[in-house]
């Protein structure tokens, strides 16, 4: 079996940490499996980096940051291949542009454009465990690119489309995805099987255990994807399609309190104004994520709106220049996003409100509301995320 695995940074967060990936890629490869191990840098690495780099000024190029940034993984994937070698593994470490891995020009957050798996293979083929440094890749005109925070999952899924792999495992400190965070509610429960829709929704919504951007291409190139811990030998979480499983309910509830909103109030009611707003954000690369919009009167209406915490600042600039379009403006930095995610909502009714219910009955005001298929996002207080968390994972019974 072409197995990849992917490991990271708390996995490998130092040489006694490589030491316990190494004893797992070891014993992969005595059980008969080819080995592609993908890897992010040691815990840690990165923020070092950037804090050098920000010692010199605190808008670094972004060229510059990708050939510093992918060093991290270069590190981890040669001492990996060098304590293999020293067991006796016939071992090799690529980079991500030795592994054929080219992206598109946008450095810092760059997209992976395609892959010639050629090198990889013929390492595999000559019976050789091949690491490759995640995170990065090249662009056509030769520069070094990385894929954004979290982006060795995305290498390591794009790999294993590339090379034809069984399965992608990615590894990190938790055993697979939970009902929701069992630092909140200690009653989650592990889920053995959740589908790629599900865990594309709870890795957006704010699910910290695989990077979005790589659930959508397993899905997209039929990756079959585990997530599992590299501390323990527990089988982990199969990420599958959903026609393999059955429909439950709910799967999962996540909490985000990387959120700001924002309320215009007295906007213009004309036709264009909310693509003029939302296109100047998007122009700031401001990701916008939860919108509302009463209906106008008396020639005005309200917007509000969503940003991450860290766009805050930037998001009020922005809407500063449109201070002729609307009568006043809020900023909302203390609120959080609670997120009720599963499959069965498209075959059950009643999700919404059993969710709205509990709410009320602990007297937490919903500020926004947002829905799709598979999904019920609320925006709350901050102060009741925790307490909405463990009432929501009560009331659909997720300990069961």
């Amino acid at each position: 079996m072409l197995v990849v695995h992917k490991y990271g940074g708390t996995s490998v967060g130092d040489v006694e940490r490589i030491e316990n990936v190494t004893n797992r890629v070891a014993k992969a490869r005595e059980e008969g499996n080819d080995v592609v191990v993908v890897v992010s840098a040691m815990s840690g690495e990165t923020n070092k980096l950037i804090g050098f780099a920000e010692h010199f000024t605190k808008e670094p190029a972004k060229k510059e940051m990708d050939m510093l940034l992918s060093s991290g993984e270069r590190v981890t994937a040669a001492l990996l291949s060098i304590s293999l070698q020293a067991r006796g593994y016939d071992a090799v470490a690529l980079t991500g542009r030795q592994a054929g891995i080219v992206t598109d020009d946008t450095h810092t957050y760059a997209r992976i454009e395609s892959i010639d798996p050629s090198a990889v293979k013929n390492a595999i083929g000559e019976g050789k465990i091949v690491i490759v440094a995640g995170f990065q890749g090249i662009n056509k005109s030769g520069s070094v690119t990385t894929l954004g925070r979290g982006g060795s999952d995305l290498s390591a899924v794009a790999l294993a489309a590339a090379i034809g792999a069984d399965q992608c495992e990615i590894y990190s400190d938790v055993d697979g995805i939970y009902t929701t965070d069992p630092r909140i509610e200690p009653n989650a429960r592990k889920l053995d099987t959740i589908s790629y829709d599900e865990m594309l929704e709870l890795s957006s919504l704010g699910a910290k255990v695989l990077q979005n951007r790589s659930v959508e291409l397993a899905k997209k190139l039929n990756v079959k994807l585990y997530a599992k811990s590299s501390f323990s030998d527990d089988v982990g979480t199969l990420i599958a399609e959903e026609s393999s499983m059955e429909a439950v309910l709910v799967s999962g509830i996540v909490l985000d309190k990387n959120q700001a909103r924002v309320t215009l109030r007295g906007v213009a009611d004309r036709p264009g104004i909310a693509a003029d707003i939302f296109s100047k954000l998007a122009e700031s690369n401001i990701n916008v994520d939860m919108i509302i919009q009463n209906m106008g009167t008396d020639g005005s209406t309200n917007l509000g709106f969503t940003v991450p915490q860290s766009e805050h600042e930037n998001a009020k600039k922005v809407m500063e220049s449109f201070d002729h379009e609307f009568e006043g403006m809020d900023f909302d930095e203390h609120v959080c996003k609670v997120s009720v995610v599963g499959v069965g909502m498209k075959s059950h009714s009643g999700v919404a409100a059993a969710a709205f219910t509990a709410m009320a009955k602990n007297n937490i005001n919903i500020q926004m509301i947002s829905t799709s298929e598979i999904k019920v996002s609320m925006v709350i207080d901050e102060k009741y995320g925790e307490l909405a968390i463990r009432t929501l994972h009560d009331v659909y019974e997720l300990d069961k």
